[in-house]
């Protein structure tokens, strides 16, 4: 799966390959080779898959340090729109976001190294699978940054109000955050 660079060092939008027939089609989800030659080493420790309703907005989050988590997120289900926030101190593009539509169809996925924020907007009901690398998940490690901070500036492709948890609604924006 050939890797795209985005403006943002390190994060990577993955470009998938098809092959298809009348039977169907195939594609590479992951290649430890490819994502190695892209710069991207992590080990994969744990795959998560999810399940979210038109409207809802999940994210941003992060894990700290040592718990701190790359990921690979690919829509197998419905379309969201995916965002990653450079959340790393002293980067050139702390606070700087990225945002792409994952779907089903186009079956791309983005790499989202680790330092980064990530969140996602189901435009429609969607499953997303997350290969999750670094380290496993630990509750104590979580963090976020809030997804309508100001000082980041998602522009989030909004159909009316998000749903939004509590949790996530609480964080603290950009100038707030501990990583």
């Amino acid at each position: 799966m050939p890797a795209v660079a985005t403006p943002i060092k390190d994060l990577l939008l993955l470009e998938p390959q098809v092959f298809g027939d009348e039977r169907g089609w195939f594609t590479e989800k992951m290649n430890t080779a490819a994502l190695a030659e892209a710069g991207f080493s992590d080990r994969v420790v744990q795959v998560n898959h999810s399940f979210s309703v038109k409207g809802v907005l999940r994210g941003l989050h992060f894990q700290r340090a040592p718990h701190d988590q790359s990921k690979i997120v690919f829509c197998v289900r419905g379309r969201l729109f995916d965002v990653a926030v450079d959340v790393r101190p002293g980067s050139p593009t702390c606070g700087k976001w990225y945002g792409v539509e994952l779907s089903s169809e186009n079956r791309r996925g983005l790499l989202v190294p680790r330092g980064f924020a990530h969140g996602f907007y189901a435009l429609d009901d969607c499953e997303l699978l997350y290969l999750c690398g670094n380290a496993s998940y630990d509750k104590a490690a979580e963090g976020g940054l809030r997804w309508d901070d100001p000082a980041v500036g998602v522009e989030w492709p909004l159909d009316g109000a998000p749903q939004v948890n509590e949790r996530d609604a609480a964080f603290g924006g950009l100038a707030d955050l501990q990583v």
